[in-house]
């Protein structure tokens, strides 16, 4: 029954209805935003590095990436999302919607802002790895996942630099992150929404 409901859903985020499954992050939301420079409009196009990449987000934060040998250019979405919107929130932006449709611009915002009205920043480096590809339709609709460790990054006080008190969960332990993508007309895939899959990420 849930492949079938996930098959469903791929079917109509491939044509032009909106994926209805909610997204509920923990202590704040979670993810969304990339670069220019890092995020290709058509990632079936572009090629990928395998292997371990490290990445400078912002001073004092950089992202781990493991990808997987002959990677899909498709987790690529997933990627440049991961580095775009730590990015934001170390430049202390708050609105984030590059290569994203109207919800997942929305999800990614208030995350985003979630940091900066408490005038809070991250530093350390962050870890994404069990990238995968769980399903694709007809290339216009596609379900991307990944394991998101955070155990290395710290959020601290944007004035101060110290760590706060109080540690967000999404630092504790790894978790799991999905985004259902959508490839428009004009060949350029797009973040429709993010939610956590029922699934546990392991160190």
């Amino acid at each position: 029954m849930r492949r079938m409901a996930m098959a469903l859903t791929l079917l109509t985020l491939a044509g032009c209805g909106q994926a209805e499954r909610p997204y509920t992050p923990r202590e704040a939301p979670a993810p969304a935003r990339a670069s220019a420079a890092e995020s290709p409009t058509r990632p079936a196009d572009e090629t990928v590095p395998s292997g371990t990449q490290t990445i400078q987000v912002a001073d004092n934060l950089r992202a781990r990436i493991e990808w997987p040998a002959a990677p899909d250019p498709l987790l690529k979405i997933m990627v440049d999302q991961y580095v775009g919107t730590r990015r934001a929130v170390a430049e202390g932006e708050s609105v984030y919607g590059h290569n994203m449709e109207y919800e997942a611009e929305i999800q990614a915002s208030d995350w985003i802002r979630g940091f900066v009205e408490q005038d809070q920043s991250m530093r350390g480096v962050g870890r994404v790895y069990n990238l995968r590809v769980v399903a694709n339709v007809d290339n216009k609709g596609a379900q991307i996942n990944a394991c998101i460790d955070e155990t290395g990054i710290r959020v601290i006080s944007a004035t101060t630099g110290k760590a706060v008190p109080r540690q967000p969960s999404l630092v504790r332990a790894p978790y799991a992150e999905s985004v259902l993508a959508h490839r428009g007309d004009d060949g350029v895939w797009r973040i429709r929404t993010y939610f956590n899959p029922d699934e546990r990420c392991t160190r």
